[in-house]
């Protein structure tokens, strides 16, 4: 088994408690609005409730894709967010799991740093791959800079 691990940062206009209000606390409902068709279909809850140690499964619009996740941690305090995930319809025969970690900083603009950190336990020889790295990344800053938007023409949210 190897470990590789990704890191880089995401920078939006909304300050940081706000921002993992909307993405952590509020995603499961917010983020199918703001990018519909292209997050999730359903979240079903195995064990818990989002707390630590939960565990759901994610189903996705597209070809019946579906990972489960167990929440590692989550400090509204802190501004950190950690899952896992530890099942899954695509390459779960090459990973152990993948766990995210996502900490929310202010940015001197005024609005947020989101630096996420991305563990990815490998079985075997599997590597990964630059493109499957951009890909991701880019499906999560899609999202966050959606959610950015939504909470700036929503300031009540």
């Amino acid at each position: 088994m190897g470990i590789f691990t990704y890191e880089y940062e995401v920078i939006t206009e909304i300050p940081p408690a706000k921002m993992f209000k909307a993405c952590i606390l509020d995603g499961e409902n917010l983020i199918p609005k703001v990018v519909p068709g292209q997050a999730f279909k359903s979240i079903d809850y195995i064990e818990g409730n989002g707390e630590p140690g939960s565990i759901k499964k994610i189903t996705f619009e597209e070809a019946s894709h579906y990972m489960v996740e167990k929440v590692e941690a989550s400090d509204k305090d802190e501004l950190v967010y950690s899952y896992s995930v530890i099942e899954g319809s695509v390459f779960m025969n090459e990973l152990e799991k993948i766990t995210y970690e996502t900490k929310l900083e202010p940015s001197s603009a005024g609005g947020s740093i989101s630096k996420i950190s991305c563990k990815y336990y490998t079985i075997g020889d599997f590597g990964i791959t630059e493109e499957g790295l951009k890909a991701g990344k880019e499906k999560a800053l899609q999202i966050l800079k959606a959610v950015d938007a939504y909470v700036l023409a929503n300031p009540r949210h």
